[in-house]
C-alpha cells in the first residue's frame, strides 16, 4: 500500500528535468515527472514525444507490468493491440492491460503523452508479430 511512509510529496514544474533521449525508444524523447522517486520505485510517470520520424515503429512487444496507462496530449499516434489497430489521439486515455502484445507504429510529428506504469522498473519483451502492420504515414519536421 502507498501511503505518506512509503512515499513523499512531489511537484516538478516543466523547467525541472530535461527532455533526454537514453529511454526505451531512441526515436522519442522523454521527461521524468518526479513520480518513481517519490514512490521509490512503485510507479513511473514521464512525458514522451515524438524525435524522429517514424521508421519501424517499437516492434511487437509486451511489459511485465502491473499497469500501464498511456494518457495522449498532443498528436496522434497508431497502435496494433494484438490485431486490432487503433488510433489514439490527443484527449484519449488507453490502459494497455498486463501482457497485452502491442506495436506502436505510426505517430504525428508532435505526438506527445503522458505514460503511467507500475513498477517503474517494468521490462519489455520482444514478441512474434500476431498479425501485419499498416504502413507509416510519411512526414517531415519544418
Amino acid at each position: 500500500m502507498l501511503d505518506s511512509t512509503t512515499t513523499k510529496f512531489s511537484h516538478v514544474k516543466p523547467g525541472d528535468t530535461a527532455w533526454r533521449s537514453d529511454g526505451l525508444r531512441d526515436f522519442f524523447l522523454y521527461r521524468d515527472l518526479g513520480i518513481e522517486d517519490a514512490t521509490k520505485g512503485r510507479v513511473l510517470a514521464q512525458l514522451v514525444k515524438a524525435n524522429l520520424a517514424p521508421e519501424k515503429g517499437t516492434g511487437w512487444h509486451r511489459h511485465e507490468a502491473e499497469f500501464h496507462i498511456v494518457i495522449m496530449t498532443k498528436g496522434w499516434a497508431k497502435f496494433m493491440y494484438e490485431d486490432r489497430e487503433t488510433l489514439v489521439s490527443a484527449g484519449d486515455c488507453v490502459h494497455q492491460r498486463p501482457g497485452i502484445v502491442h506495436y506502436l507504429f505510426d505517430y504525428s510529428p508532435d505526438m506527445e503523452y503522458i505514460e503511467i506504469v507500475g513498477p517503474s522498473d517494468f521490462t519489455s519483451i520482444d514478441m512474434p508479430a500476431p498479425c501485419e502492420v499498416p504502413p507509416v504515414t510519411p512526414w517531415t519536421r519544418p
